[in-house]
């Protein structure tokens, strides 16, 4: 089913003002998002809880000036799905990497794991998250196999329970994303209004060193320049981000983070080459690479 048109005539059903021309900004099983003007429509997942999304909606309604508010609080349903409805907002400019806002999503991100954690928050879904990731190329690999899978999935089984989605996520815990990227993050207002984090579906409460894990992980894989690394992680330190010591080696609270993450990766690397009969390309085989130099299990 195309539920992009769906999508469409929903929303301007439900909210006549909302006729502007359509834009698809994402359509994928987990998420479709449709700009209308300065409204962007979102339709969750199939099978999101609607209770664990309404904390989540709540979550980012009440830290403004971390998170970018929703229009509404009351998700609408669509064949199903819950559909929620936000701002626009300008995002990173993928074709100028030397402005990305590291410093500023960092302090954003040590101001959200130190606020004081919503009443019945759920877990951060991270995890979950890089779990379902490899699932996801277990199954593909069940019709085609792939020589890089193997360093993969031991780099996965030498993680911990908690970071494989198979136990409790130890404490302490904070308010987390859950799925932090340079994706993540718009200006709002637009066009260069402040920085603002966005999309709530992996939300939680959780250890915040998982937040930090991608660029730490691009880092070590070498994707992420030094500089860049160090403006990111010494930004966060001066926000008093929690997930790191504030001075010396930050790797101790980063490493199982970052190595599930580069797990996370790799898996959905391997799963998309497979999906369309290709090899993987540089930056990929660098996220390989980086699996294969890991601890055995």
């Amino acid at each position: 089913m195309n539920i992009v048109p769906l999508l469409v005539a929903h929303a301007r059903a439900a909210h006549p003002h909302r006729a502007a021309v359509p834009t698809t900004l994402a359509d994928r099983p987990d998420a479709t998002v449709v700009r209308l003007g300065d409204t962007v429509v979102k339709a969750h997942a199939p099978g999101t809880d609607p209770t664990h999304l309404a904390r989540r909606l709540d979550t980012a309604a009440g830290l403004p000036g971390v998170l970018l508010p929703p229009l509404t609080l009351a998700a609408e349903s669509l064949h199903g799905r819950p559909v929620t409805y936000w701002p626009y907002g300008t995002p990173v400019d993928p074709t100028a990497p030397a402005a990305a806002p590291w410093e500023a999503v960092a302090t954003l991100l040590a101001r959200l794991h130190r606020c004081a954690p919503p009443s019945a928050l759920p877990p951060m879904r991270g995890p979950a998250k890089a779990a379902r990731a490899i699932t996801r190329l277990r199954a593909a690999l069940r019709t085609a196999p792939h020589p890089a899978a193997r360093p993969v999935l031991d780099a996965w089984a030498a993680l911990p329970a908690w970071a494989r989605a198979e136990a409790p996520m130890p404490t302490p815990q904070a308010v987390c994303h859950g799925d932090l990227h340079l994706g993540q993050v718009v200006r709002h207002p637009a066009p260069d209004g402040p920085w603002r984090l966005i999309d709530v579906d992996d939300l939680g409460l959780g250890v915040p060193a998982w937040d930090l894990a991608r660029p730490a992980a691009w880092y070590a894989c070498g994707l992420l320049p030094p500089d860049d690394w160090t403006r990111f992680l010494a930004a966060y330190r001066r926000a008093g981000g929690p997930a790191v010591p504030a001075h010396g080696d930050p790797w101790a609270a980063l490493d199982v983070p970052a190595r599930a993450l580069s797990a996370q990766t790799a898996a959905l690397a391997i799963t998309k080459a497979l999906a369309a009969d290709r090899p993987l390309d540089e930056i990929e085989q660098a996220v390989v690479d980086a699996c294969a130099r890991m601890p055995a299990p």
